[in-house]
This record gives structure tokens, C-alpha cells and sequence, in this order.
């Protein structure tokens, strides 16, 4: 089965122009968040079971947890939502489900893409939808942005124009029923791609990767991934970053560090040394009147198969009370990407 790409630079996030066009009066912490149980590996995924017992857990004992003590620290974070989690459920029209959709035709997947999604409500399938926890960021003031309908992979070759424009419409009207505005967005994998529908959709920004030398194109997959885990084993400073306008007219808003899973080998790091790299980072945004933009996703904080999130959300609590004393002290502020892209455009306007 052919491989999944996984991540895609651009090659402006290299350059050293992309990051001194906006100004800030003080560092920024922007956490981004991937939202999307099942949705996120359904596609590449070896064990489903354990990918479906992951996204309970999620919402067991992850969400009510992480939005608690977001709510602790009165940090807005950017929650990147599956648009099919906006749904309360679905059924199959004729045989179809979401026959409005055009399906991807990724090279790694034989199947229909829809295939092994089930019909039902999100009671009876709540790690495929999840409207009402959509409403209740909603109602906490969180940011909840697009993480595309369905995760296909926006800058693989399967994903045509019209794959990538239905999606997109779709999200836009999933949250429109919702009263839900959509401006920022991340491409699912990280792998960017028709951009430009982006902006025709009322996109306003979207993550880039970290501006590290193991993201570019041009590093074998392997030799990333290993250069990644030896940043964070050694609690290496992560880059600060300041957004861009892309030739779209949208801005990239770079990360700066994942806060790494704990399942498989990454378990032999310390969370410890996660929390660490996340603080020095945050340190260096004050001092350098730069951005951290830290990102994860809500299901990896369940920890191992065995579903364990007190140990990633402890860490995670540390972080984010250090960011919170640091904004209170004046030297920090804490805003969602949507946030961070208003006030790059206003500060070159």
C-alpha cells in the first residue's frame, strides 16, 4: 500500500523575509488544535479498534478535561474541526453518504472513501460525530476552525480541485448552521494545498510548518521524524515565528513545536522533556516579542492504547500556567491563529 504523505514545506517558511513583515508589542502563545477522533487516521489506520477506543477516550476523559483548563487559565485556542463533527449524525443517500462531497482518490486507499463510515447519530457513533461538543466550544469562546470535512489530504495529487472545493463548502456550511464563522484552517497532515480556494471560502489564515531544516521537502521522511524525536528527547529551543502573507493573500501562521504523543517509541521520551522544550519556547516568544505556536491533537493527549491522558494533560497544565503567569505579568499575550492574523494585517496595514 502506497504511503501516506505526512508533511509538506513551503519554501517560503524558509526564507528569512516571511518573518519580518507584521509587528507585535509583546511575545504571542498561540495553541492550535487538532480536532478529529476517528476522522484523523481512519484512513491509514492498522488496528481500528483501537483508533475508535482512542477517540472515546477523547471524549470521555480528554475534552471536558483540556476545555476545563482552558477555562482555568482564560485561554482561547484554536480548535481546527473536522467538519464532519459539526454533524449530529448522517445517513446514506442512495447508497452514498455525503454525495455532495467529491471523494479524494488518495494512491493509499483502495476503497471508496467513505467506506467504513457508519450511518447514525452521534450517540450511536459519537467517534464520527460530535455536534454537540462542537457547541459547547461554541459557546465557551473557543476559536473553532476548519480542519477540512472529511481529513482528506489537501496537497496530495488525489485530492483534485473539486475534491478540495466541496470540502471546503461543506465546512463552511456545517459551521454556518452552527453560527459558526470559519477563518482559520489546517490542512490535515500537515500537507498543504489549493490555497487559493481557501481564501474564496473566507479564509483568513492557516498553520504552516515549523521552520525547522528536518521539514523541508527535500529531508527524507525517516531522517525527519528521527531528527524531530531528538529535538524533543533533548529539550531543544524551538523556533519563535512570525506570520506571512502567502501568495494567496492569506496568512501562514508557522508552528513551532507539536506537543508529542506518548503511544509506540515516543513513549521513551518523558513527558518532562515535552513540557520543557514548551516552556523554553515561551520564554524565548516573551523575550523575543515573537510567536509560540504550540499545536497538538486532543487524541494523543488519551495517551497510550490503554487510554492514559492524565500524563500528557498534566504536562500540557504546566505549559499553560506558564503562559498564563507570563501574560499576566505583561510580557506574553495568548491569542487563537484568527486572532494573530487580524492583528498581523492590522499592524502593516
Amino acid at each position: 500500500m502506497p504511503a501516506s504523505p505526512q508533511t509538506a514545506s513551503t519554501d517560503r517558511a524558509f526564507s528569512d523575509r516571511a518573518f519580518t513583515d507584521p509587528a507585535f508589542d509583546s511575545g504571542v502563545f498561540t495553541l492550535s488544535l487538532d480536532f478529529e477522533l476517528a476522522w484523523g487516521s481512519r484512513d491509514i489506520a492498522r488496528d481500528l479498534p483501537a483508533l475508535l477506543r482512542a477517540a472515546r477516550v477523547t471524549r470521555q476523559r480528554v475534552f471536558d478535561a483540556l476545555l476545563a483548563l482552558l477555562d482555568e487559565h482564560s485561554i482561547v485556542a484554536t480548535w481546527a474541526t473536522v467538519g464532519s463533527l459539526f454533524r449530529a449524525g448522517a445517513t446514506r443517500v442512495r447508497g452514498v453518504l455525503h454525495p455532495d462531497v467529491v471523494p479524494p482518490r488518495h494512491a493509499w486507499r483502495a476503497a471508496p472513501w467513505f467506506d467504513g463510515v457508519p450511518e447514525g447519530t452521534e450517540a450511536e457513533h459519537p467517534e464520527f460525530y460530535a455536534r454537540s461538543l462542537v457547541l459547547r466550544l461554541r459557546d465557551a469562546g473557543q476559536e473553532i476552525g476548519s480542519h477540512s470535512f472529511s481529513h482528506v489530504i489537501f496537497g496530495d495529487p488525489g485530492c483534485s480541485r473539486e475534491t478540495a472545493r466541496t470540502e471546503l463548502a461543506r465546512c463552511v456550511a456545517e459551521a454556518a448552521e452552527l453560527g459558526i464563522s470559519l477563518r482559520s484552517f489546517v490542512f490535515p497532515r500537515n500537507v498543504q494545498g489549493h490555497g487559493d480556494l481557501l481564501a474564496q471560502h473566507g479564509f483568513t489564515c492557516w498553520r504552516g510548518l515549523e521552520p525547522a531544516w528536518y521539514r523541508h521537502r527535500a529531508v527524507p521522511g525517516v531522517v525527519g521524524r528521527l531528527a524531530h524525536l531528538a529535538d524533543v528527547a533533548r529539550a531543544a529551543p524551538p523556533p519563535t515565528v512570525m506570520p506571512f502573507r502567502d501568495p494567496h493573500g492569506l496568512w501562514c501562521i508557522p508552528a513551532s513545536a507539536s506537543f508529542l504523543p506518548i503511544d509506540g517509541s515516543r513513549r521513551l521520551i518523558p513527558v518532562s522533556r515535552r513540557v520543557e522544550r514548551c516552556l523554553v519556547g515561551l520564554e524565548r516568544a516573551a523575550r523575543e516579542r515573537r510567536i509560540c505556536h504550540l499545536w497538538l491533537h486532543p487524541i494523543n493527549l488519551a495517551g497510550t492504547a490503554e487510554g492514559d491522558p492524565e500524563r500528557m494533560l498534566g504536562g500540557l497544565r504546566t505549559v499553560l500556567a506558564r503562559a498564563a503567569q507570563l501574560r499576566d505579568g505583561g510580557s506574553l499575550e495568548i491569542l487563537p491563529m484568527a486572532t494573530v492574523a487580524a492583528r498581523a494585517a492590522a499592524s502593516v496595514s
